[in-house]
C-alpha cells in the first residue's frame, strides 16, 4: 500500500511537472508571437474580441506582407495613394490635420479618416457601420473613386504582375494567384494587429508598474463613467452604437447610418468613436468640423443642436440640451484624456512602414 501511495504521489508530481512545462511553453510562445507580431494576445482589461486571433491566427510573415500592402500606394488607381496616406502612426492611424480624406487626384472625400486600432474587437465599421468584417473593410477604400479609386480586377492584376508579391503570397499561401481571398486575409493580418493596449490608463487600471493617476485625473475617469458612459464605454471607450449627437438640426449631405439601413430613425447617426490616443486625432467628429477637444467638450456642454434623432443622453430631463460641464470638469475630462494616448503604440517600428 504505501508503495502504491508513493508510486501515486511520484505519478502526480510528474504529471502536475508536464501541465506546468506545457502551460509555461504555451506562455512562452505567446510571448514569443507577440514579439513578432503586435496584438496576438488578449489584453487583461478588454472585453472578448470579435475578430478571434483564430480565425486568421497570427503569423509573422503574413503580418509583414500585410504592412507592405497597407503601405503600397501602387494599390491605388494612379500609385499615389496607400491604406498608410489617410492613416498615419503617429496619429494613432488617423489623418493628422486634414478634415476629410483625401485620396487619388487629391480628391477629397466627404468624411473624417477614423483612427484604426484595436480592430479586433470591432464588429461593425467605417462611420456607417457599412462593412461588417474587418476582412471586407479594405474594399471600400479600395474601391471609392475619392479614395484609392481601383477595381479590383485591376489591383489584383497589378499584383500578380508583380514578381516578389507572388513570392511571398505563394511562400504564406501555396501555389495559386493572388486572389481577392488571399489579398484581404494578409492585409487583415496587419489591420487586426494595431492594438492599443498600453496608454498609462491601461497600466494604472491593470496595476502595473506602479503607475497612477493624478486626482483631476482620476476625477476625470468619475466623470467619464457618470456623463459619458451611456456611449463611451468599456475600456474600449465605445460601445459600438451609432448615436446622433446634435451636431445639426437635419442632415441632408450625410445622413450617416441611414444611408446603409434606409431607416428614418438613424438620420444623422454615427458610429461612436473610442476615445483612446483621442489627444492625437484631431480634428473630430465625421466631418472633422472641430479642431480641439476642448471644443468638442463646449459643444456637448452648450452646443447641442436639436433634431428628431438626436440620442436621448443629450436630452435629460428638464429642457437643456447636452451635457452640462463645469470649467473644473471640462479640465479634468481634458488631464484623463491624456492618459488614453498609447506612445508604444505610435512609435512601435513593427507598424512603421520601414521598421
Amino acid at each position: 500500500m504505501r508503495q502504491r501511495i508513493t508510486n501515486s504521489l511520484i505519478g502526480g508530481a510528474l504529471l502536475g511537472g508536464l501541465l506546468l512545462s506545457s502551460c509555461q511553453k504555451q506562455a512562452d510562445d505567446a510571448a514569443a508571437l507577440t514579439e513578432q507580431v503586435p496584438g496576438a494576445t488578449q489584453p487583461a482589461n478588454f472585453p472578448a474580441m470579435a475578430y478571434a486571433l483564430s480565425q486568421n491566427p497570427p503569423d509573422k510573415a503574413t503580418f509583414e506582407l500585410g504592412r507592405t500592402l497597407f503601405y503600397d500606394a501602387r494599390l491605388s488607381r494612379d500609385s499615389t495613394v496607400s491604406c498608410g496616406s489617410c492613416h498615419q502612426q503617429f496619429a494613432a492611424f488617423a489623418n493628422a490635420s486634414h478634415a476629410l480624406s483625401h485620396g487619388v487626384g487629391n480628391r477629397l472625400g466627404t468624411r473624417n479618416s477614423p483612427a484604426l486600432h484595436n480592430l479586433r474587437w470591432r464588429r461593425e465599421l467605417m462611420w456607417d457601420g457599412a462593412v461588417a468584417n474587418l476582412e471586407n473593410q479594405p474594399l471600400a477604400p479600395f474601391t471609392n473613386p475619392l479614395e484609392m479609386g481601383e477595381t479590383l480586377s485591376s489591383l489584383l492584376a497589378k499584383l500578380n504582375g508583380d514578381a516578389e508579391y507572388r513570392r511571398r503570397f505563394t511562400a504564406i499561401y501555396g501555389p495559386g494567384p493572388i486572389d481577392s481571398y488571399r489579398l484581404l486575409r494578409a492585409l487583415s493580418q496587419f489591420l487586426a494587429a494595431l492594438t492599443s493596449s498600453n496608454s498609462r490608463y491601461d497600466k494604472a487600471v491593470r496595476h502595473e508598474g506602479g503607475t497612477t493617476l493624478s486626482a483631476s485625473e482620476s476625477r476625470g475617469i468619475a466623470l467619464v463613467a457618470s456623463k459619458c458612459a451611456s456611449c463611451h464605454a468599456t475600456d474600449l471607450f465605445t460601445d459600438e452604437s451609432y448615436r446622433n449627437n446634435g451636431l445639426d438640426a437635419a442632415f441632408p449631405r450625410d445622413s450617416g447610418r441611414a444611408q446603409i439601413s434606409g431607416q428614418p430613425a438613424d438620420v444623422g447617426r454615427f458610429k461612436v468613436p473610442t476615445l483612446r490616443n483621442v489627444a492625437l486625432t484631431a480634428p473630430y467628429m465625421h466631418d472633422g468640423r472641430f479642431q480641439t477637444l476642448a471644443q468638442v467638450l463646449a459643444h456637448y456642454d452648450h452646443g447641442v443642436i436639436a433634431s428628431p434623432t438626436l440620442d436621448p443622453a443629450l436630452r435629460p430631463p428638464g429642457g437643456r440640451l447636452g451635457i452640462a460641464l463645469t470649467t473644473q470638469e471640462q479640465d479634468d475630462l481634458l488631464a484623463f484624456l491624456q492618459t488614453l494616448t498609447d506612445q508604444s503604440f505610435i512609435t512601435d517600428s513593427r507598424l512603421a512602414e520601414h521598421p
